[in-house]
């Protein structure tokens, strides 16, 4: 049988909300910008492998596409 308890929830030390509401923060706007970076990334590569456009075409594309990404993400 489940044992039933009364007390409070937390036994351990209080916990930092503010903290916890900061590094999940952090991490959000990590996930952002990294999955911002990686489709950036794919696309640049897509038109310098298929595209035709080259090591510097891809790369043109990547600073450009980075660029407005941040941009919009502010």
């Amino acid at each position: 049988m489940a044992e039933h308890h009364t007390g409070p929830v937390e036994t351990g030390a209080p916990m930092d909300y503010k903290e916890h509401e900061k590094t999940y923060d952090m991490f959000i706007t990590a996930t952002k910008y990294g999955s911002m970076l990686l489709i950036v990334l794919l696309l640049a590569m897509t038109a310098g492998f298929f595209g035709g456009a080259g090591l510097l075409g891809g790369l043109f594309v990547f600073i450009i596409l980075l660029a407005v990404g941040v941009f919009l993400f502010r």
